[in-house]
């Protein structure tokens, strides 16, 4: 089931997030924690991409293993990060063979060592370019982008960052999943500023 379409039952909806484990020692101790937290009947969870897409393989066999061993609805990260145009095509592609159909797609934080972010040859500079993709390669899939209530420190100000997250939702971004916030009233003005851009998908506080 799509997010989106969750969302739209307008109950309260608890989700998780997990990182994919690098030893096998972090395997037990994650799917421990699993099974711990599923009798609070999560809405869905997500699986992040490590920094770089040090952990591409790694979300996969641990996405690839929660669709197969648990009725829960799955989101996939996936960056602009380290991929190409055709590579990204190849990691959605077995996305929708394990039948994954919902990415969180984002631009990702620059590689380890650079100051600002630059895209690999043929790949994505923006967030938006990468929705677009998605939405023109793998229409039935649903697509999530992050939102910034502090705003983004790459960002001038706050206005600037909803006009670029407005392009996000433009190019088919189904709903917005927000950054950590310390402040309600931040995220409050946000879903002011969204509503007054025109952004009318959901906006869910990320906490």
């Amino acid at each position: 089931m799509h997010i989106s379409k969750i969302l739209e039952e307008k109950k309260p909806c608890l989700s998780f997030e997990f990182f994919p484990p690098k030893t096998e020692e972090a395997s037990q101790s994650l799917y421990t924690n699993m099974a711990e937290l599923m009798p609070l009947k999560p809405g869905y969870v997500s699986v992040t991409y490590g920094a770089g897409g040090s952990t591409r393989q790694l979300t996969h066999d641990l996405l690839v293993k929660l669709k197969k061993e648990t009725d829960l609805t799955i989101i996939s990260h996936l960056t602009c990060v380290g991929s190409n145009k055709e590579e990204t095509k190849q990691i959605l592609e077995k996305y929708e063979e394990s039948g994954i159909t919902n990415i969180m797609a984002l631009r990702g934080d620059p590689p380890k060592g650079q100051s600002h972010f630059e895209p690999v040859p043929g790949g994505f500079l923006y967030a938006y370019e990468l929705v677009a993709f998605i939405k023109k390669h793998f229409p039935s899939m649903g697509v999530g982008v992050a939102g910034f209530p502090e705003g983004h420190p790459e960002t001038p100000n706050r206005l600037k960052e909803i006009e670029y997250l407005k392009r996000k939702v433009d190019e088919g971004a189904d709903y917005i999943c927000t950054q950590l916030f310390f402040d309600n009233s931040d995220f409050y003005d946000f879903c002011e500023r969204c509503e007054i851009a025109g952004i009318k998908v959901p906006i869910i506080a990320g906490i």
